[in-house]
């Protein structure tokens, strides 16, 4: 069964198509990589998957759920969420109130109940204090919980905003360039880990990345756009090998979309 399809998914800007005819299936429990040279198109396909575009034709569904339409904040609750190419972390807060920061996004208890700090509410605090610090025991952050996020080295704060993205308890998880401005042993350290994370959390994962090695090295299956349009589609061994992927690579240049 899949997690994620989308079918014939197209958008265009001003005229230009960024992306055309766009289809993915992605399998319950798979590690995925979307791939392709700087403006292909891949940034802007993340952005059709959780809202903050909206496609102008084809189908985008969550499990059985055709999420076309639905805001960000709807599609992240309906169980799709991703982190970014640049880090988007809330610099000034703690480490652990990012992450608790997401697990707000799931409360039962309303304003109310937290003025008057009933018992309801209370329960549910101490459940996200323990949630926020088991995520970051995972990801190695607990010994810094109570610092400013920004302190963080930058492969830590990479992990955070895994952390703070699986305090969303999804389905689906999108990585936009993880690996981005990591050094050779981080870049060894995050394959184990979106392993683990795909593994412990039973999850979907879709990677984006330019590190084609840690591509290769993880991906069960890869999806290469070229032009906003899908020109091979398949295992890492057949990817690496097909001409129009080669062809891509090596004939084009230019920097990656917003």
């Amino acid at each position: 069964m899949n997690s994620l399809t989308v079918s014939d998914v197209s958008i265009a800007f001003g005229g230009l198509k960024a992306v055309s005819g766009f289809s993915l299936n992605l399998r319950e429990g798979a590690l995925q990589g979307l791939i392709g040279p700087n403006g292909a198109g891949k940034t802007t396909v993340f952005n059709l998957l959780t809202g903050v575009y909206q496609a102008q034709q084809g189908s985008i569904s969550l499990g059985s759920q055709r999420i076309n339409g639905l805001k960000p904040n709807q599609i992240a609750r309906a169980g799709m969420v991703r982190t970014f190419q640049n880090i988007r972390l809330f610099g000034d807060l703690s480490v652990i109130d990012n992450v608790r920061i997401a697990c707000w996004s799931r409360t039962q208890t309303n304003t109310l109940a937290a003025l008057l700090r009933t018992p309801a509410y209370l329960a549910e605090e101490a459940a996200i204090e323990e949630r926020a610090l088991e995520l970051l025991t995972i990801f190695d952050l607990h010994n810094r919980a109570r610092e400013q996020a920004k302190t963080l080295p930058y492969g830590a704060q990479r992990r955070l905003e895994i952390a703070r993205a699986l305090a969303m308890d999804p389905k689906v998880l999108l990585l936009d360039e993880p690996a981005a401005g990591m050094n050779p042993q981080e870049k060894l350290a995050l394959r184990s880990l979106i392993r683990q994370v795909r593994d412990q959390f039973g999850l979907s994962v879709l990677l984006i990345e330019h590190d084609m090695g840690l591509v290769m090295d993880i991906c069960e299956h890869i999806t290469v756009l070229d032009h906003g349009e899908v020109i091979a589609d398949g295992e890492p061994a057949a990817i690496q090998r097909h001409p129009k992927v080669i062809e891509a690579y090596l004939g084009t240049s230019g920097e990656e979309e917003a």
